[in-house]
């Protein structure tokens, strides 16, 4: 399979994965939709896991480019960017197909922490995580690793809420928690 075809594969694996969960969707079905073999998927990928994992790591780079990308884009300084990480949640709630969070779904369904698929999005979160934490500490916070964790988990509640709920409200319910907790953190 050439490297364009197995990108195209992970692409097409990520929306169903993403659609359906990873449990529910077989190799059957990945083939079928794909229009890729069993025996060429199985070239590429000894298993399914890995190719879950590859999924993973293919979502883990569009989502946190496209977040900084927005982060940036709203706002020139560091605590801007953490003020404007709700409304950018609410952007990603109100796309058509939100779905929630395929990491927050992943871990669910591999619960084991030492899962490799668990593994690999608890890293996705620790990243995200490092990130805020970043930002706090350039925008002056007195404890930028405690915001980031805070910032963590108003973020993190706000996806599950507006999964469940179909709704891009609770990210602004979020962002005002958000910009108390910010505006305590830095003078």
């Amino acid at each position: 399979m050439r490297p364009n075809k197995r990108a195209e594969l992970i692409r097409k694996s990520l929306e169903l994965f993403n659609r359906n969960g990873f449990h529910a969707t077989g190799m059957d079905l990945v083939a079928a939709e794909t229009g890729v073999s069993k025996t060429s998927i199985y070239k590429h990928f000894r298993s399914k896991e890995e190719l879950i994992l590859a999924v993973l790591r293919l979502r883990d780079e569009d989502f946190r480019n496209w977040l900084y990308r927005r982060l940036e884009e709203r706002a020139d300084t560091p605590r801007g960017q953490l003020e404007a990480l709700f409304d950018v949640l609410e952007e990603w709630f109100g796309q058509p197909g939100f779905q929630g969070c395929m990491f927050i779904k992943a871990s669910a369904e591999y619960q084991s922490g030492q899962d490799p698929v668990n593994v690999q999005s608890a890293e996705h979160k620790r990243l995200l995580q490092e990130h805020f934490t970043g930002l706090a500490a350039r925008a002056g916070a007195r404890d930028p690793a405690g915001l980031g964790r805070q910032l963590m988990v108003l973020k993190e509640g706000a996806i599950v809420l507006a999964a469940m709920r179909h709704s891009s409200a609770p990210a602004r319910d979020a962002r005002q928690a958000g910009l108390v907790l910010i505006a305590q953190a830095v003078d």
